[in-house]
């Protein structure tokens, strides 16, 4: 079966397109998600045109073998492993930036553009694509489109899925399907484009993308405020958002994510601090809105605020952020990374429930969030050796994610659901909700080959 399925596959491919070594395709077998299984792929193909992923689609179907989409492979749920005996579909060689119109102010990619790459290119003609996730210098276009992926600028511009015009996506046949449009504005039939975005590679393969642009905005500026609560610092979240401003970051981090971040890189931050709010402004005047924040922070309880004086200043302080996770990364051999995105105001409530999780289970569990948005992304350091300490990294895991339902909440703000939160989907959804969901899949992919046992 595996020798008709690579004859097949290759009598339609480049004869590079194709990796049978084990030891290369078992490199592409999973993501970066832990505690999540994956299987061995029969193959790994990699195309470089539309019509070699409708190739790889038709054989598939014909042999009814599993197909796994995948972009760079820096997911954090399981969305990307690999299922025993399947075909690994990457995108990464489907790499070109086709377009990019100043005028209509879009830009059309194939999926395995590199988001840095593309938003420095558009940078250059004093564009903006402002989805940033944090892995922004390797994920691929394709892969956020996958996941709804979001990112620091996120309380200002907003995630993905509100920049997707429009999508080219191979079908589990073969077929190619257009959604969307280039125009500004379009509300002809369903909005598939939107139900593209966030499905983790279960309807269709994305070929192409049409995205919205934005003019570039000005610098950014920063200031960073020390709290010695949680509550005091979620208080600050709160009077930031209620009073009007429009910050284009606004992030936090907890004490322990500080003094790892210290431990790491030396930055000298307030080691004595319980949380560190980070905000930034790209308005015309943004030294006067951190002015007018910083008294907010102050009347939230702030025991001190550092404006930035400059761009060169605001990069330092924001480093501290991007370090987050890299930093608690070393505190142990294993990271379990969350996704919890609760309302504004129960932020502070979300950061004390973790550091009793923490202790409940004797963990060092690190929390930075997007604090402008509510997404928090707890990080659960363990031994991955210790299989005592893997055991209750796990259940703390299950109990934030039954922390964020009880605040009324949602189990992914960004990262999405892969293998590791599908027991959580189906809590948060209800029954109804999974079997509808169930039914639009079978619709796209009625032989369920695209990415087989992710979201439910």
């Amino acid at each position: 079966m595996r020798d008709k399925l690579l004859t097949a596959l290759q009598s339609g491919l480049p004869a590079e397109a194709t990796l049978t070594d084990p030891d290369v395709t078992s490199s592409y077998a999973h993501d970066m998600a832990s505690f999540s299984a994956a299987g061995a792929p029969a193959v790994v193909v990699l195309p470089r045109t539309t019509e070699e992923v409708q190739h790889v689609m038709r054989t598939a179907t014909a042999y009814r073998v599993p197909v796994v989409p995948q972009g760079a492979r820096t997911g954090l749920s399981g969305g990307a492993n690999a299922t025993d005996g399947c075909i690994v579909l990457s995108l990464a060689k489907m790499d070109r930036i086709l377009e990019i119109d100043p005028v209509e102010r879009i830009a059309v990619v194939e999926p395995g553009v590199v988001n840095a790459v593309l938003s420095r290119a558009v940078g250059e003609q004093g564009l903006y694509y402002p989805p940033d996730p944090s892995s922004w210098e390797t994920c691929t276009i394709g892969g956020n489109i996958g996941t709804g992926a979001g990112g620091l600028c996120c309380v200002k511009y907003g995630v993905t899925a509100e920049y997707v015009l429009g999508l080219e996506v191979v079908l589990a046949d073969g077929r190619l399907l257009t959604t969307g449009r280039r125009t500004a504005k379009g509300v002809a039939g369903y909005d598939l484009t939107r139900l593209f975005v966030g499905s983790e590679g279960t309807l269709g393969v994305v070929v192409k993308a049409v995205l919205a642009l934005r003019p570039a905005p000005p610098r950014q500026l920063a200031l960073a405020a020390e709290f010695p609560s949680a509550a005091a610092a979620g208080d600050a979240v709160c009077r930031i958002m209620a009073s009007g401003h429009a910050p284009s970051l606004l992030e936090l981090m907890d004490g322990t994510t500080v003094r790892a971040v210290n431990k790491m890189a030396r930055m000298g931050l307030p080691e004595s601090t319980d949380a560190l709010l980070l905000a930034a402004f790209d308005t015309p005047d943004p030294a006067a809105d951190l002015a007018a924040v910083g008294a907010l922070c102050t009347a939230a309880g702030a025991t001190d605020v550092v404006p930035a004086q400059d761009a060169a200043e605001s990069e330092l302080l924001l480093q501290a952020r991007r370090l987050a996770l890299p930093a608690l990364e070393l505190v142990s051999t294993a990271t379990m990374i969350d996704d919890v995105c609760v309302p504004r105001s129960r932020i502070a409530e979300m950061l004390d429930g973790v550091a009793g999780i923490a202790r409940k289970y004797d963990l060092v569990i690190g929390v930075c969030a997007h604090a402008g948005d509510g997404n928090t992304h707890p990080v659960v350091c363990f031994d991955a050796h210790d299989p005592d300490e893997s055991r209750r990294a796990r259940e703390s895991f299950d109990d934030i994610m039954a922390l964020g339902l009880e605040l009324g909440g949602t189990i992914t703000g960004e990262h999405g659901v892969g293998l590791l939160k599908k027991e959580w989907l189906a809590r948060e959804l209800g029954p109804t909700g999974v079997e509808l969901q169930r039914q639009v899949k079978a619709v796209f992919d009625p032989q369920g080959l695209l990415n087989p046992g992710k979201l439910f």
